[in-house]
């Protein structure tokens, strides 16, 4: 059973248990997003660079957001799969612990709570109050900062990452495809500084943090990553290298 708000709670605030579900789902299709656009838009720059065939163009793009949108979907699944395994094995020593030795878990629940500012005698009262309602619940919260009920999802964070990354990859795709002759670059990189402003606003308004510090970062990244596939690009194709 899910935690409802609390009385008295702010709006505004997240009190609700699946938060870091959530977070976690925001995380993974922001990285998702911003690594389509990035990893997309450097290539696509990357190879104009050393030829402007659109046909050559396209095909990299392609190539890139599929095989970058496979990536990013097993990364997070083994990633996350790794983290819900970790819980799950700290969840079952804990049962474990809560039966072998109840007293000692006991003492150790206390013990956070006096951490917390409680006196002694009101920490162990709220130690014994938790462990008669929710034993396991209370102590996996206050020890490890663990809802049984709301482990993180590896498919959710896979899905969530492979559909962002296709949405930003596809961008740069179209716009190297679609913008003519000498402009193609140039309003390119362009789009890509704008698309990756906003997923730095949209990521900081969510997380509610302010979004100068975030779209500076997005931005800048997105540029340093374009300026340099461009100029191994232009290397090579001034070279001759294959």
């Amino acid at each position: 059973m899910r935690a409802t708000t609390p009385p008295g709670a702010h709006r505004a605030e997240p009190h609700d248990a699946s938060v870091a579900s959530r977070l976690n789902a925001l995380r993974a299709a922001v990285l998702g997003a911003n690594d389509g656009i990035v990893s997309t838009a450097g290539l696509v720059v990357g190879v104009s660079g050393a030829t402007g065939d659109r046909g050559t163009l396209v095909v990299a793009g392609l190539a890139g957001l599929v095989a970058g949108a496979m990536s990013m979907a097993a990364g997070e699944y083994v990633s996350v799969s790794t983290q819900r395994d970790t819980e799950r094995a700290l969840i079952a020593k804990e049962a474990r612990e809560l039966e072998e030795m109840p007293e000692a878990e006991l003492d150790e629940l206390t013990g956070l709570y006096q951490a917390k500012g409680l006196s002694p005698e009101l920490a162990r009262k709220v130690a014994v109050e938790l462990t008669e309602t929710a034993p396991l619940r209370s102590h996996l919260d206050a020890e490890l900062g663990i809802d049984p009920d709301d482990l993180t999802n590896p498919w959710h964070a896979a899905f969530a990452s492979m559909a962002s990354f296709i949405v930003g990859a596809l961008l740069p795709l179209l716009a190297i495809a679609f913008i003519p002759g000498d402009l193609r670059t140039p309003l390119t990189v362009v789009s890509v500084a704008i698309a990756l402003a906003g997923t730095g606003y949209v990521a900081a308004r969510a997380g509610g943090s302010p979004p100068g510090r975030a779209v500076v970062r997005n931005v800048g990244g997105g540029l340093l990553a374009m300026g340099i596939t461009y100029g191994i690009g232009s290397l090579v194709g001034t070279t001759g290298v294959v």
